[in-house]
């Protein structure tokens, strides 16, 4: 067959294009090496040089204050410019309810000198029944303010077993409070219903993109009751994605020191994690892909625990100490995971746990 120009550049172009195709393994879509700021492509941007920064302070910076409301404030007003940095100035700030954290903002301290706490704990009983669809509370005595959180607690009149509910205290009238979200549980009398001022630091539910660097968390723990780190800690996280700690000390608190659940590709590193009543960092059930390096955890009740289903993660290059019980403790459908070079000392029962449990697949 006769060649020609058109058809030899048709040739030449199509498997031009084949070669940078190729470029990408097979079956692969091309790597993305420079993004553009797309409406509605929450994966891929631009590496900004600068974006929005504000500070907290309680003499001096954007916003001053010296509690819960402050920070709060200013994460909330970092969200609405898409993400952003809130830089924590030297100071104590005391929180009455947890600090919730929005996606793609970056939280940092001023190290030992940046410290949030939380004020003691108080625990009244219910006096009255709320039912499942009720999005209120009665309360005895006058401990508790619009704003706080709490956590309300009972036995579940119907099968015994324990009933925990995370609230904020939104309006009352006398000792009656209205909650931000309805109960969705009954809390009634014959339960034994209490409410207690016990909340996170730090928490989110459903976020990503977060990095919380360079702070120190205090959970005031020998003025608070234990708080269960499926709930709690100086950081607890619920169903989210790519969180960073990155130099953070988490200590004192009567429960965990970081605990995460059903949260994926979650990176602590660097960060000091002791003192704590139970768990040092708790990757919890069903995470993903944790990574734990160069953390220093020590004299909690137990330094690193894998709950269940945590698979793909890796902890390397951690120093473990003087925790009560174990060292490490990994089991129940926890698979692929890679624990190396970690130093484990002084511990008191065992330094690694292998869990036998013969529930699950793995």
């Amino acid at each position: 067959m006769k060649s020609t120009r058109r058809g030899f550049l048709a040739t030449t172009t199509a498997s031009a294009l084949g070669w940078k195709a190729g470029q990408a393994s097979a079956g692969e879509r091309p790597h993305v090496s420079d993004p553009r700021a797309t409406d509605g492509d929450e994966r891929f941007e631009p590496s900004w040089d600068e974006q929005l920064t504000i500070s907290v302070g309680q003499k001096s910076g954007d916003m001053i204050g010296n509690d819960d409301k402050v920070l709060q404030a200013a994460v909330d007003y970092i969200r609405r410019f898409g993400g952003g940095t809130v830089k924590v100035l030297p100071g104590t700030y005391w929180l009455r309810n947890a600090v919730t954290l929005p996606s793609r903002v970056r939280v940092v301290g001023s190290g030992a000198d940046s410290i949030v706490t939380k004020i003691a704990s108080t625990s009244v009983e219910l006096v009255d029944d709320s039912d499942w669809y009720d999005q209120e509370i009665t309360v005895s005595g006058n401990e508790f303010r619009v704003g706080d959180g709490v956590v309300l607690r009972a036995k579940n009149p119907h099968d015994g077993g324990d009933t925990v509910i995370k609230r904020t205290l939104v309006a009352r009238s006398g000792n009656r409070f209205k909650l931000d979200k309805g109960l969705r549980e009954n809390l009634w009398l014959s339960g034994k219903p209490t409410c207690a001022s016990l909340f996170p630091l730090f928490t989110s539910e459903h976020a990503s993109d977060v990095v919380i660097e360079n702070i120190t968390l205090d959970g005031n723990k020998v003025n608070n009751e234990n708080f269960n780190g499926n709930y709690g800690g100086c950081v607890f996280l619920q169903d989210c994605n790519r969180f960073t700690f990155r130099g953070v000390t988490a200590r004192n608190y009567n429960g965990d020191g970081i605990s995460f659940q059903v949260c994926h590709d979650v990176v602590v590193e660097d960060c000091h994690s002791h003192d704590n009543a139970d768990l040092g960092v708790h990757p919890g059930s069903g995470s993903q892909r944790p990574v734990i390096r160069n953390n220093r955890l020590e004299r909690n009740n137990l330094g690193l625990f894998w709950c269940w289903g945590v698979k793909y993660g890796l902890a390397e290059g951690n120093r473990i100490h003087a925790n009560r019980s174990y060292g490490i403790s990994i089991g129940h459908a926890d698979t692929d995971n890679v624990m190396r070079n970690n130093e484990i000392t002084t511990s008191g029962k065992i330094g690694i746990l292998f869990r036998d449990d013969a529930r699950g697949h793995d």
